[in-house]
């Protein structure tokens, strides 16, 4: 390309000795030093300087697609059971009360409360929509993870698809990550040129400001997950909270087990070591000096492995290393790349650093302008996020604009001391009250239930109903309604919600009669126990009774009420069973 460049110059001026034109003295120094930039060019370094990002660029768009991979993914699997219309919190129910709220009219007030196409979408084919926005996403996100390059029209795609599960998820796309991702991707629409696909497209260079924003957000993240630990829990500054949070975090995994098992001074270097990395050495990655820059993305990338190691936390930790990466330049990433690659960015750096690469055109200016126009934009919506961190009340993981362009983060601002969880068991008997009465177990796919299942290895994976029932265990069941949504699915034997239940014991039979939920404190076995030679990760004490038994006659009126659709087949079983019950008592 530069050859070519610098070739043309040459033969524009090789045209006027074909006419018998002569140089004028400053085109004959103009010509030569034409031929020393071309002599330049063909023999320039064979090294990667540093200081440039178009490697980079490549590596944080297959990155990030890839973690929208996993969350599409995530979204196709088991959002119709979630949230479509025969879901435990149906969207349709949910865009029908901010209809109800802002007028009952699609408006601006209403889009700002869920900013999602699925107001535009026939709401009886809501099921059908989540599976083509899923599909939707998956398709592009594939693409970029293939290719390593994107536009801004692609990028913008998979951040309105995703947007627009976000806003409507509820309780299920209720935390931190969730916006994490809608930042992260909002940043790298800017990041891509506006129509060109290629991995070096030559006239966008990899803006300054995606890249910067790339490490305020990690900046952010870290800070805010320190100072809500310090201002929160006291376990935080006793230095004892690793002494329990291996065994009690949302969906530990086989590690989990072992780490918890170290010792007390272990445990006290790992909490020191957390408030090293998020208090302190966060401050790194703001420094514009490369050694500060690498060590940073080196910390913090390093810090995010260990946790990715030690529990399933979704795909928080595996996208929290994306802004980290932004602190590395082209000659760190070099090693990535085959000889080609190289080749054309060492071509790049050369015609750039000699000053004969492609002149700027309209678009290119346009292109500055906006990039400072979205540096003001993220400074304008930093100032709360800032107001935030500074705050003796700090919150954790909030957005302060309905588009979640700038978000405040945190995580395990308190943390439990012990493991609760609740069982879900189903019985055939008429009467569950009679002493002696069977109850069996429900299995989710990985949340603690078995004490002699192995505990699941799903990271970057997420089950979003196993996550909820961590909260739900040290909440109570009338502050959850999907909760009782849940019951009425196992008492109807609902084929769709046992795709997310790893055991149905009545699977192939008639439904449970009764359906309750238990109370059981959880820990671990200690290594060499009896126990754990018999093959239990865990023992467990039972509590008490989380949900008393209920039957579908039972939940009827209440599931009724909330407009949750019933098949006719059951509503007619309710029927039947009100009439029989009613001549008994006759």
């Amino acid at each position: 390309m530069a050859d070519d460049n610098a070739g043309s110059e040459l033969r524009q001026r090789k045209s006027k000795t074909d006419l018998n034109e002569p140089f004028t003295e400053k085109e004959g120094l103009e010509k030569n030093d034409v031929k020393d930039k071309s002599a330049k060019l063909k023999a320039g370094s064979k090294c990667i300087e540093t200081g440039t990002y178009w490697l980079t660029r490549i590596v944080l768009l297959r990155y990030l697609a890839f973690i929208y991979f996993v969350a599409f993914l995530v979204a196709l699997q088991q959002n119709k059971q979630l949230l479509g219309n025969h879901g435990l919190l149906p969207i349709k129910l949910h865009l029908d009360k901010i209809l109800n709220y802002v007028g009952g009219e699609v408006n601006q007030k209403a889009i700002s409360f869920a900013p999602t196409i699925l107001w535009f979408v026939d709401q009886s084919e809501i099921d059908l929509w989540l599976d083509r926005i899923a599909y939707g996403g998956l398709g592009v996100s594939a693409f970029v993870l293939i290719s390593g390059a994107a536009n801004m029209p692609l990028m913008i795609i998979l951040w309105l698809l995703y947007h627009s599960l976000v806003s409507v998820g509820q309780r299920w796309y209720s935390f931190g990550w969730e916006s994490q991702l809608l930042e992260t991707g909002f940043l790298a629409i800017f990041l891509c040129p506006v129509w060109t696909v290629r991995q070096f497209p030559r006239k966008t260079q990899p803006p300054w400001v995606a890249i910067w924003g790339y490490r305020w957000l990690i900046f952010r993240i870290m800070l805010g997950a320190g100072l809500i630990k310090i201002r929160g829990d006291q376990c935080w500054r006793d230095l004892t909270c690793m002494d329990y949070h291996y065994e009690t975090q949302p969906v530990p995994n086989p590690i989990s087990y072992y780490l918890h098992q170290s010792p007390g001074l272990m445990h006290k270097f790992e909490t020191l070591s957390n408030h090293f990395i998020e208090l302190i050495s966060c401050f790194f990655v703001m420094i514009p000096w490369r050694p500060s820059l690498l060590l940073g993305a080196a910390i913090q990338v390093l810090f995010q492995v260990v946790l990715i190691i030690s529990g399933n936390l979704s795909f928080l930790n595996w996208l929290t290393i994306l802004p980290s990466l932004a602190c590395l330049d082209d000659k760190f990433y070099s090693f990535l790349f085959p000889e080609d690659t190289k080749r054309k960015l060492r071509i790049i750096q050369r015609e750039d650093k000699l000053g004969v690469g492609p002149s700027p055109t309209v678009g290119v200016y346009i292109r500055r302008v906006m990039n400072i126009c979205l540096a003001l934009l993220i400074g304008y919506l930093s100032i709360p996020v800032v107001q935030n961190l500074l705050s003796s009340r700090q919150a954790m993981n909030t957005s302060f604009d309905s588009l979640r362009l700038v978000n405040t983060y945190g995580a395990f601002g308190s943390v439990t001391k012990e493991r609760t969880e609740v069982i879900f068991q189903g019985t055939h008997s008429n009467d569950p009250s009679i002493p002696g009465t069977e109850w069996l177990d429900y299995e989710f796919v990985c949340k603690p239930g078995n004490v002699s299942r192995r505990p699941c290895l799903i990271s970057p994976y997420h089950y979003r109903l196993d996550w909820l029932m961590w909260f739900a265990a040290f909440q109570n069941y009338q502050a959850n309604n999907w909760f009782i949504h849940l019951a009425g699915k196992f008492l109807m034997n609902d084929e769709q919600i046992m795709t997310l239940i790893e055991h149905n014991p009545f699977q192939g039979g008639e439904p449970p009669k009764f359906v309750r939920a238990q109370h059981y404190r959880y820990r671990y076995t200690e290594i060499g126990s009896e126990e754990a030679k018999k093959g239990q990760w865990w023992r467990r004490e039972l509590l008490g009774d989380y949900l008393p038994p209920v039957s579908l006659e039972s939940l009827y009126d209440y599931m009724k009420n909330q407009s949750w659709d019933l098949p006719k087949y059951i509503k007619k079983k309710v029927r039947e069973e009100k009439r029989e019950k009613a001549k008994r008592k006759t």
